[in-house]
């Protein structure tokens, strides 16, 4: 059994702060990110990775152990159908927690919690990075050249389209 935290807990007893713990989690991973106080934050950081972690592992065992805590099934398959695998070679940190402020009301403190993006992204050096980019500027000014004519085309239709239904009323 985890030892109790210390000190005064987020819903008063125990078993309410695992309720919201669990609520926020699976608001967490519907979402993708959510907006609560620094506090929920901080205490829902390590509890939602464990999940994350037990989603990579992918097995019966692990999906019971997180559908004991995740009530909603359709959070639990995301979780293990499309956020486990996307962290498969990742060994952690799959959240990242931003300060945003205070609170209009009371001044609480607000952070924002949020599934990090991916894998992370092996760069060792970077001017193999600003060598790319000049390279896409290229494409993209080559492109909009192309795109404006069929687009000009596309409102001129539209617009005689527009004028019909006019004439017709």
């Amino acid at each position: 059994m985890p030892t109790p935290t210390k000190g005064p807990r987020l819903g008063g007893s125990p078993s309410h702060e695992r309720l919201m713990l669990a609520n926020l989690a699976t608001a967490l991973f519907r979402h993708g990110r959510i907006t609560t106080t620094e506090t929920k934050a901080r205490r829902l950081r390590p509890f939602a990775e464990r999940l994350v972690t037990k989603a990579k592992r992918g097995d019966l065992h692990a999906r019971r152990q997180v559908h004991a805590v995740i009530r909603d099934k359709d959070v639990v398959h995301v979780l293990f159908a499309e956020i486990g695998p996307q962290y498969a070679t990742r060994p952690g940190g799959y959240t990242r927690i931003t300060k945003i402020g205070p609170r209009k009301g009371d001044n609480a403190p607000m952070a924002v919690i949020e599934l990090v993006e991916g894998a992370p992204s092996v760069t060792t050096s970077s001017a193999p990075a600003a060598q790319e980019q000049p390279a896409a500027a290229s494409a993209a000014e080559a492109t909009p050249a192309e795109e404006t004519a069929p687009a000009a085309s596309e409102e001129a239709t539209e617009a005689k389209t527009d004028d019909d239904k006019d004439g017709k009323s």
